[in-house]
């Protein structure tokens, strides 16, 4: 989930070098095999054109890591671009696939607060033990996806993870449950709080 120059798939304050955003891509593009730089290049842009031609001239896997172990499905939910999620997924994209750090796409798209994204991919199949792998699923710090959204204070992100079923009281490596990584006095940390004692009634 390294992206140079972006925090959760967002600008940094400072993005009025729009060059120096864009040689920050073609670095990483370079990074990536040569049989899936275009590939690589589509997902981190969201041209979702280029992306369709990318994966009709695939020479390989749709699941291949692109960039630190990131999937283009990844890097599409991380940067928040929805159309280009719902081709990947369309063309197969594992929801599944871990990065270097161990996180899913649904970490990526929670960090980011990307509500419509996070919807698509809990709805992209009926297999309920598969949705309940992803919310479950934690990266090398023990984070799940609704710890990635606790942090980020993404309301909407949060909702919709409980609504699912998402432990609202499962600790990560160092023992924070999702409403300890939110601020104080934010509806996020009340939803969070109220959820964990539910939960444990």
């Amino acid at each position: 989930m390294a992206v140079p120059g972006r925090r959760n798939g967002l600008m940094e304050e400072d993005d009025d070098n729009d060059e120096a955003v864009f040689g920050e891509l073609i670095e990483d593009e370079v990074e990536a095999p040569a049989h899936l730089r275009n590939l690589a290049a589509a997902a981190q842009l969201g041209d979702v054109d280029a992306l369709r031609l990318a994966l009709d001239t695939l020479n390989g896997s749709i699941d291949e890591p692109v960039e630190d172990g990131d999937t283009a499905l990844h890097l599409t939910c991380l940067y928040g671009f929805l159309p280009c999620v719902q081709l990947l997924l369309e063309r197969g994209a594992s929801l599944e696939a871990k990065d270097e750090d161990g996180a899913i796409p649904l970490h990526d798209a929670c960090a980011g607060g990307f509500t419509e994204i996070v919807e698509l991919l809990m709805n992209s199949t009926n297999n309920t033990e598969c949705v309940k792998r992803m919310l479950e699923s934690v990266d090398v710090e023990g984070d799940t996806p609704l710890h990635h959204a606790a942090r980020g204070e993404h309301v909407g992100v949060i909702r919709l993870l409980l609504a699912h079923g998402a432990s609202p009281t499962k600790g990560n490596i160092y023992g924070k449950i999702p409403s300890e990584l939110a601020d104080m006095d934010t509806e996020a940390k009340r939803i969070l709080e109220a959820a964990a004692v539910e939960h444990r009634s």
